[in-house]
This record gives structure tokens, sequence and C-alpha cells, in this order.
């Protein structure tokens, strides 16, 4: 039976010579393959609609379990403001491959709508380093091992908070400092409006440098010692920022 799903194509696998497996993240049924038959084929209406990155209608023969197949796709929003700057091109690669990363851990039924946002609003102008930030901190949760931004990480204290700290796992008091970075106060504060900021409301953003800095270096070790989740394309991100 024909479905009609809203889905977001993560990736692309060729499949002999005029066929692709696409990588669908859908809204109904999460992350799943859907064989593209014969849409490599120059005279294929789908031929340029089954590209990385199309977010749209997918009108597919669902099987669970199993490769769907594709009928046809109606194009929700080409996202071409995302497509003309590469930076943000780098985004778009790193937040798809994150939020498949995610999925693939947590089948959290949530996470769609959240990474369509984080998308929409990329395209939109809202910086991408903020946002990428933003889906980190709201997909640690479904990793378990959301962030505890109420106390010491270490003792539990709830008072004279010095720093954050990756290795840590989260604040650090005065009595359990031991020579770690100092962040801004700002910084702090920032990611808690993170974790409960309703990313499909926001319309503007304005965080100092420095800030977006401290969060993503915090976030970065964290991640990397807590979720065993490591993409080489943030790697990509900071060799395109350095140009």
């Amino acid at each position: 039976m024909l479905e009609k799903v809203t889905g977001f194509i993560i990736g692309t696998v060729n499949f002999k010579e005029t066929s692709l497996i696409l990588q669908l993240f859908t809204k109904e049924h999460g992350l799943i393959g859907v064989m593209a038959k014969g849409v490599k084929n120059l005279k294929s209406p789908l031929r340029a609609l089954v590209m990385p990155y199309t977010y749209g209608y997918f009108y597919l023969y669902y099987k669970e379990g199993k490769l769907s197949l594709l009928k046809d796709v109606d194009v929700i929003d080409p996202l071409r403001f995302l497509h003309e700057d590469i930076l943000k091109l780098s985004y778009l690669n790193y937040v798809s491959d994150l939020t498949s990363q995610v999925y693939k851990e947590s089948e959290n039924e949530n996470l769609f709508n959240i990474f369509i946002s984080v998308i929409l609003k990329m395209n939109e102008g809202i910086d991408p380093a903020v946002l990428a930030s933003i889906l980190e901190v709201k997909c640690l949760p479904m990793l378990g091992v959301g962030l505890s931004l109420d106390a010491c990480a270490l003792c539990g204290n709830t008072h004279n908070i010095i720093t954050i700290d990756g290795d840590a796992g989260g604040l650090l008091c005065q009595n359990c400092y031991h020579n770690e970075q100092i962040v801004k106060p700002q910084t702090i504060k920032l990611l808690r409006m993170f974790q409960y900021v309703d990313i499909s409301k926001i319309t503007k953003v304005e965080i100092k440098k420095e800030n977006k800095e401290e969060i993503d270096r915090f976030l970065t070790t964290y991640y990397n010692r807590y979720t065993g989740i490591y993409l080489t394309s943030k790697e990509y991100i900071k060799k395109i920022d350095s140009l």
C-alpha cells in the first residue's frame, strides 16, 4: 500500500548502475532504507529529488525492517540558502550525521521534529554554530547522559560554582576545581537555556564568539568522553571555518 511520509534524506548509496538506496529519516518510521529504482537515469523525473538533504513528502511502499520502495517525492523546502554557502552546508552535513547516530542509539520519537527545526532555522539564516550546539545539548538526554546544570557534577554542591568542564561532566564548584579552564558565567547560562529553548520559536540569535567557542569546546569534550559518538564531520567544520 502506498504511504505518504515526511522525511529528510540523510545520505544515499549507489545500487547497481541506475538506482540508489536512500537513508531516509522520517517522522512516521524513524530512520529507514528506501530503494529508489532507476533514479540515476537521465530521463528519471526523480533524479533531482533524491539528492542528500532533500526535505519533502515521500510516497513509498513501506516495508518494516526491510527496504521500502520509493514511488514519488514532493519537496517541502529546497533549503536553497544552506546549499549556497560551504560553511552552512558543512553544518548541515554535521547535524544530519549527528542526528543519524543519535537516532540509531535512542530511536527517540521527538528527534525528527527537533532536527527539522534546526535545519529550517539554519536555512532562515540563524547562526548554524549556535543551532548545532542546541541540537547537541538536546540529544544528550536521548543518549542517557543529559547535562545536570544545577549543581557541581562531582560533589553536588549548588553554591560557589566556578566553571563547567567536559571531562568532569558538568559544573565544578570551588572545592572541586583543580585548574580547569574558567568559562564566562554567560556560557553556563546559555547552556541552561539551550536545554529548554523551543527551536521553532527562535527568530534571532546574538551570541559572542567567545561564548560560542567555550560552549563548543565543552560539548565536544563531553561528547567524546561520555557518548562514544565522534564525528569527523565536526572536524571538517573547523577546517572550513579556519580558511
